[in-house]
């Protein structure tokens, strides 16, 4: 009896100690946050699954196990229950247009209008609701999606005479879904002075009836600078107060479209200078909850001014980077401005448009490489990704020096078999959207051509084969930002009538998950600090209502983003 009491009491103190150990381990190691129960895809390929996070401060403090995470519970730990749904790092949105997003919140909505007349319904109802001369502004039309096709048409665009006669007091600018063409009413016309004198400018083209040479109303690629100067115009004279009111507003929309969608990192597709230095002070307040990549968009004169000011690696506790720039070479296949090798199947005579010279790209390209930035291209056409691949290989020739450039074609929608392999032995990056694939597929063959479309239409699975990294995106504003829709068309490729537009080159579910996670972060030099679920990284998270890798096709575009989490902070979901 002796010696049995004497085991109790010794078993009561040790369960004692280990209870207190747990327990009352020192604040600083109890996590703030963990997540339990967790069904959660790391992207890590150490460690590819696991139960269970661990964050502290705004970084992720341990992976693994129920039972590793539970020892770092405290008093005032937070604990959310997972109940086994699906966990993924926060998806890196890598080439978007951030204040497009948030912009396109604040004008005409014109993605779901079926038709011309439609539009020009839309834009009736804006007109009487609008100060004679305001301008109305909308985005999202798309003359290849009409149904029925407009009468009497150009290449199947309408002429502007409905269009003006439903707003006389107003001028409108209209942008293609592309936003590389613009539909203008006569108001706006006149105000920029267009008659059949005015001379397409180099690198776009004022679409004009073949008649009388009077222009539609459709302004292509550098065309569109001929209306948009006028609006600009119009906006210029706004005070400074409420120009500063509509960027922050433009900022906030787009930041909460981005929590939505479980988006935590944003590749900003070019941005000015003054931009930048706006969303350094709304880093700085604190009101910034997406973590931005932002490239710089200025010409060449400018770049050389003052690009040295404007390398800003982790600014705000990693909520602002600024280390490339943006350049166009092309324009949109949908408005016949990509540049192509051949011509255009359904408009004989038009290889597409080269928007910036060749001249200018290289020395654009000299200024990225000699001041350590990384240079992200709009090549869309064959021959627009052959140029900007010849420029690319030239530069790196001439800086044998350079290396870990991770140079970017962004899109590379349509390649030359000649070039696919020309992506990985140069180390340029694919920065593609899902998305583009399926949006596009109904005209491609139109534009195309069969084969040129199977060969090099949306090549994932020949540029992944070939060793080439791409990441993943949706364009936003050209395309709603969805994640969900974009991860669908990139292992699908599945139109809406059930089809599939030339399936062979799907990404699988975990190539199309990392070209959404650790691909992004390559493509931004983060990998270091995102795009996958490891101890270190910051804990930008999304907690999703499938499990993306496993539930059959159709059951991926029911998927709800249940959680948003950045840098600790859960920014969309119950707080």
């Amino acid at each position: 009896m002796h010696f049995s009491r004497i085991l109790q009491l010794t078993l009561t103190v040790l369960i004692s100690l280990l209870i207190l150990t747990s327990c009352n381990q020192p604040q600083s190691e109890n996590a703030d946050m963990v997540l339990i129960n967790g069904n959660i895809a790391t992207i890590n390929d150490a460690m590819p699954h696991a139960e269970a996070i661990a964050i502290k401060g705004d970084t992720i403090q341990s992976v693994g196990s129920n039972s590793d995470i539970n020892t770092l519970i405290g008093k005032n730990t937070r604990v959310i229950d997972l109940k086994g749904k699906f966990v993924m790092p926060g998806f890196i949105e890598s080439h978007a247009h951030f204040l497009g997003l948030g912009n396109s919140k604040m004008i005409l909505d014109l993605n779901s209008a079926a038709n011309w007349d439609e539009i020009v319904a839309i834009v009736a109802e804006a007109a009487e609701n609008a100060k004679p001369g305001d301008w109305i502004v909308g985005r999202g039309w798309h003359q290849e999606k009409w149904d029925p096709v407009p009468e009497p048409n150009v290449e199947g665009y309408p002429i502007h005479n409905m269009l003006s006669s439903a707003t006389p007091f107003n001028p409108v600018l209209l942008f293609h879904a592309s936003g590389h063409a613009i539909f203008a009413n006569k108001e706006a016309m006149n105000l920029a002075g267009i008659d059949t004198s005015t001379s397409d400018p180099v690198g776009g083209r004022i679409v004009r009836d073949s008649l009388n040479k009077k222009a539609i109303g459709v302004f292509e690629e550098n065309a569109e600078d001929l209306i948009y100067k006028e609006y600009q115009k119009f906006l210029d004279n706004k005070s400074a107060a409420e120009k500063k009111r509509k960027m922050h507003e433009k900022i906030r929309l787009a930041a909460i479209e981005c929590a939505e969608n479980g988006i935590t990192s944003f590749h900003d597709a070019g941005e000015t200078f003054d931009v930048i230095d706006f969303l350094k002070e709304e880093v700085d307040s604190g009101f910034l909850k997406v973590r931005l990549y932002v490239m710089i968009g200025e010409s060449n004169k400018n770049l050389k001014k003052r690009i040295s000011d404007y390398k800003i690696i982790g600014y705000g506790n990693d909520f602002l980077t600024v280390r490339s720039i943006k350049a166009y070479i092309d324009g949109a296949l949908g408005s016949h401005g990509a540049w192509m090798l051949e011509d255009y199947s359904d408009l004989p005579g038009n290889k597409g448009d080269n928007v910036t010279s060749l001249a200018s790209l290289r020395k654009t390209a000299e200024i990225a490489i000699n001041n350590g930035f990384q240079m992200c291209t709009h090549a869309i056409g064959d021959r627009g990704n052959r140029e900007i691949l010849n420029i690319y290989e030239s530069t790196f020739k001439k800086h044998p020096d350079k290396h870990d450039l991770r140079w970017r074609i962004e899109h590379a929608q349509h390649l030359s078999n000649k070039d696919i392999k020309r992506f990985a032995e140069l180390g340029v990056i694919a920065a593609m959207q899902g998305i583009h694939c399926t949006s596009d597929a109904t005209f491609v063959e139109k534009r195309l051509g069969s084969d040129r479309a199977e060969q090099g239409a949306y090549v994932w699975r020949k540029l992944i084969d070939s060793g080439v990294i791409i990441c993943n995106g949706t364009d936003a504003p050209v395309e709603p930002v969805s994640t969900i829709n974009n991860f669908y068309a990139t292992v699908t490729r599945k139109l809406p009538d059930g089809s599939a537009f030339y399936p062979e080159q799907k990404m699988t579910r975990l190539e199309a998950l990392k070209s959404y996670t650790i691909n992004g972060a390559y493509a931004s030099f983060q990998e270091d600090k995102v795009g996958s679920i490891e101890k270190g990284k910051l804990a930008d998270i999304v907690v999703l209502s499938n499990d993306l890798l496993k539930v059959p096709d159709e059951q991926i575009k029911k998927t709800k983003i249940v959680l948003t989490i950045v840098g600790g902070e859960v920014v969309y979901g119950e707080k």
